[in-house]
């Protein structure tokens, strides 16, 4: 008797599905590949993007012939870029920051995978569309309108919205953005006090979105930080990262308890961060460096690189022939540092991180502020020049500089009066903001404004002003006006 006897049905049905797999499967092996190759993955899809992201990835399923991929990209409105691979990953790395306020295509088709030649077969990648935007164009400022003097002011220019942070009860003196733009970071004094150095530390948030998927806060929400009790909070910085606070403070009984204090900027719900003192030399004016860890400071007839630590004794660096760092580039290779001469004029100098001493410009006016344009290698100045030596009258003027042939371009000459400009350099690179304050004439106590400049001027209005940019070297620079915006407000910033 043989074994066909003893097979059971169960037995007979797995023994024929398994032929019929079998059959598919030559099958399939003789016709070859046919399923088509695909984007498995966008970094970007759906989500808001800032200048600071600047590269994004597609991943697929096969092997891809890269030059038909590359062929075959399109980004409408378009980015420039450069493709790289790793594998079955593409990267496309940006040249120059995504302008604000766009919604941005990715599409691929007719790219066709590594073996479809050696196959001689006409397949093509399935069709892709992925989408992402970048933030909208965001400016603040403080207010100086009767309905929100004092208040600090975001306005969305993309949407058109207005949002006071502020409550009417605090006058905002100076202030500095979180980098995802959900928080802002400022010293503020009651608006009853008009003593300049009564300022406590608080962060207000914008109730914007840095990330798709979150959930924002609500916008106005106030967290006092760091009080005035025992020590007179002066100036302030915020790293680049957004986690670390520098404050240079004064004890109100020691005028010589003077320096730098350094603190964590995020914690845990219901943590209260604590102050630490940065043992070094007194310093004046400082700056996080882009790293984020470490703070240069003007010290005695140099400028030092101070480790944010306790213990701050050694700096890292001093550079004995500059006294003060005006700005960083994003990647912390190149500063712009002023060198102030005998003759009381003032140079500003390009220092690399390799050691190179470039001079951009000298000047017998100051030099008031300067920042790097992310987008090209131009350093934007607010500068002045002194037009009477009897009264010291300085008339301020922008100009941006070519750091790489040190080609000098002025964009805007400002009247005599304004002394107190400010300017922001827009994330994108794209605009220029600044302010012209109209400062109070003859206050006295009952009408003094409760506004006051840095120097402690009452302020009676100001208007804020955007300047569109173009390259350098673009010829049509220079007939390019600035547009003053329907708004009140000095102190202008741009949010990240």
């Amino acid at each position: 008797m043989t074994n066909k006897a003893f097979l059971q049905p169960l037995d007979r049905v797995a023994i024929a599905s398994m032929l019929i797999l079998s059959l598919l499967i030559g099958f399939l092996i003789l016709q070859g590949d046919v399923v088509a190759s695909r984007v498995r993955d966008f970094s970007w899809q759906n989500q808001q993007i800032g200048a600071d992201d600047s590269s994004f990835t597609l991943t697929f399923s096969r092997p891809m012939d890269t030059k038909s991929v590359e062929d075959n990209l399109k980004i409408e409105p378009p980015l420039a870029g450069k493709v790289s691979w790793a594998g079955r990953r593409l990267v496309y790395t940006l040249i120059t920051p995504p302008p604000y306020g766009t919604n941005y295509k990715v599409q691929l088709q007719g790219a066709k995978d590594k073996f479809a030649e050696q196959e001689q077969s006409n397949r093509v990648i399935q069709p892709f569309t992925g989408q992402f935007r970048t933030r909208d164009r965001v400016i603040l400022y403080i207010g100086a309108e009767s309905q929100d003097q004092g208040q600090l002011v975001l306005y969305n220019l993309t949407q058109e919205q207005k949002q006071v942070l502020t409550p009417k009860d605090l006058v905002v003196m100076d202030f500095k953005p979180f980098p995802n733009g959900e928080k802002i970071l400022l010293s503020a004094r009651a608006a009853n006090n008009q003593d300049l150095l009564s300022a406590q530390i608080y962060t207000v948030t914008t109730g914007i979105l840095a990330e798709s998927g979150t959930v924002a806060e609500p916008a106005g929400k106030i967290d006092l930080i760091v009080d005035n009790k025992d020590y007179q909070n002066l100036k302030f910085d915020l790293s680049p990262d957004g986690e670390t606070i520098v404050i240079q403070r004064g004890n109100r009984n020691n005028p010589s308890d003077f320096g730098l204090w350094f603190m964590s900027a995020t914690t845990k719900p219901g943590e209260k961060p604590i102050p630490q003192r940065l043992q070094s030399q007194p310093g004046g004016d400082f700056m996080i460096t882009p790293d984020s860890k470490a703070v240069a400071v003007a010290q005695g007839q140099g400028a030092a690189i101070l480790p944010l630590q306790k213990d701050a004794s050694k700096p890292l660096d001093f550079l004995p022939q500059f006294g003060l760092v005006q700005a960083f580039s994003q990647d912390g290779s190149q500063a712009a540092m002023v060198k102030f001469n005998t003759d009381y004029t003032r140079d500003l100098f390009l220092v690399t991180n390799q050691g190179t001493q470039k001079p951009l410009l000298k000047t017998t006016g100051s030099i008031l502020s300067c920042q790097f344009d992310t987008a090209s290698p131009t350093l934007y100045c607010l500068l002045t020049q002194l037009v009477s030596k009897e009264q010291y009258i300085e008339q301020p003027y922008l100009v941006a500089i070519d750091v790489k042939t040190g080609q000098q371009r002025p964009l805007l000459v400002l009247p005599v009066e304004q002394r107190n400009v400010q300017m922001s350099l827009s994330p994108d690179g794209l605009g220029l903001l600044f302010d012209q304050v109209v400062p109070q004439v003859n206050p006295n106590v009952k009408t003094a404004s409760p506004l006051k400049t840095d120097d402690g001027e009452a302020i009676a209005t100001s208007s804020l002003w955007l300047m569109p940019l173009l390259p350098i070297s673009d010829t049509a620079l220079s007939t390019i006006k600035p547009e003053k915006l329907p708004f009140v407000g000095f102190h202008p910033r741009w949010l990240p």
